[in-house]
């Protein structure tokens, strides 16, 4: 499956609007002390947002197949760089009447989020211009 979007700016200091080809809208921005206005999230924010979210769906949607009584996700998610790595560090609270079984399956099942897959697969960016 393939994702798209369209990220742009104008001249107002690093405001982006992210569009979806379906039209939603995202905005983007860095925060006051790299010169943005922080009406958005950064892009590093982003980046972790995606993992969150798709830890979030993937881990509901196994949990309602299964009928299993999960109330609410948490997930937290910090992109720490350093000494020459890229971390993500995820902690995900399940919060409902599950069994030990079921917490462990469904730390499973947020492990292989399609997210979690892209991340730690090798990952090539090809840039052209148009």
């Amino acid at each position: 499956m393939m994702a798209a979007i369209k990220a742009s700016i104008g001249t107002e200091p690093y405001l982006i609007e992210i569009k979806s080809p379906t039209g939603n809208i995202v905005i983007a921005d860095e925060p006051l002390e790299k010169g943005g206005q922080d009406k958005g999230f950064s892009p590093k924010e982003l980046l972790a947002s995606s993992l969150g979210a798709c830890t979030c769906a993937t881990v509901r949607m196994y949990a309602e197949r299964k009928a299993w009584e999960l109330e609410r996700i948490d997930v937290n998610v910090e992109l720490v760089e350093e000494e020459g790595q890229t971390k993500f560090i995820r902690k995900i609270e399940l919060i409902g009447e599950l069994d030990e079984q079921q917490r462990t399956r469904l730390l499973n099942v947020a492990n292989a989020c399609p997210i979690h897959k892209i991340l730690t697969h090798t990952i090539v960016v090809d840039t052209v211009l148009v």
